[in-house]
């Protein structure tokens, strides 16, 4: 029976329960630390990542799914004529929408390949939309125009508790680093349309908690709120305190998650990740 399948990559943050009951199929990055080669989700985990980080002295390296792993996998998804649709974190971070749509281009399934512009959580909202949408069997078209509605209503907020990560991927240089850790600046940045972009800047984590949850009521004042997310390093002492605020404000299916090692990579430790869309 033909049908419409989703696929996305191992830095969506899903629960099991929600793989198995929507039929989610994920193709996972693999990450470089210390000479060796993990697969993420399946023999690394984040937890047990982030300890491995800190005794690195170069920074770990992502690598995309292979375009073969892709096209395999369309290829068997897709030979009864059902349709799929590959939805994957933002082409700003990772070639792995490049790989997806390179393997659309060869397969002979009808594959929509679609770069979500976000990380974690907010690549789940549309990830979990367009499996929920499949499964009323909803047409591709109507899934896709409803995943650009999300993107456009989606607020992604990164926060960097310690620069070294920064430093070793060359996004800032080692003399701003020694700054901010002197004056304790945790920078406060947007993931918009791909892009990271700083914002803010703060000086303890209670400010960060503060400033992020001023945003977050004043973006959703009047607004419905679909779906929060918080991805966290070993963030607890900002993540924590920032569910209670939100949950105290009447939203309580907040979820939190420890992030990704794909994600690590780029935050370092104790960063946080804090995303929501609305209707």
């Amino acid at each position: 029976m033909k049908k419409v399948y989703i696929v996305t990559d191992s830095t969506a943050e899903l629960e099991k329960r929600d793989i198995e009951q929507y039929g989610i199929h994920i193709v996972p990055l693999t990450i470089l630390i210390n000479g060796e080669t993990y697969i993420d989700g399946i023999d690394i985990q984040p937890d047990k990542f982030a300890e491995m980080m800190r005794d690195t002295v170069e920074l770990p390296k992502s690598s995309q799914p292979a375009t073969g792993a892709f096209k395999e996998l369309y290829d068997r998804l897709g030979e009864d004529g059902s349709e799929i649709i590959s939805i994957h974190m933002t082409g700003g971070m990772s070639g792995t929408v490049k790989s997806a749509q390179v393997a659309a281009d060869m397969t002979q399934s009808k594959v929509t390949v679609i770069d979500s512009m976000y990380i974690t959580h907010a690549l789940t909202f549309q990830v979990l939309e367009a499996a929920k949408m499949a499964g009323q069997g909803k047409p591709v078209a109507e899934i896709v125009e409803r995943l650009t509605s999300i993107r456009k209503k989606t607020t992604l907020f990164v926060v960097v508790d310690v620069l070294d990560n920064l430093v070793k991927g060359g996004r800032i240089g080692k003399g701003k680093a020694m700054i901010g850790s002197l004056l304790n600046i945790k920078p406060i940045a947007t993931l918009q349309d791909g892009v990271y972009t700083p914002v803010a800047k703060a000086r303890s984590h209670k400010q960060v908690v503060a400033h992020l949850f001023k945003v977050f009521r004043e973006e959703t004042t009047g607004k419905i709120v679909r779906g929060v997310g918080i991805a966290h390093v070993n963030g607890l002492a900002m993540a924590e305190p920032l569910k209670k605020l939100i949950e105290e404000s009447g939203v309580k299916d907040v979820k939190l998650t420890f992030a990704t090692p794909v994600i690590s990579t780029h935050t370092g430790e104790g960063a946080i990740g804090f995303m929501y869309y609305t209707e």
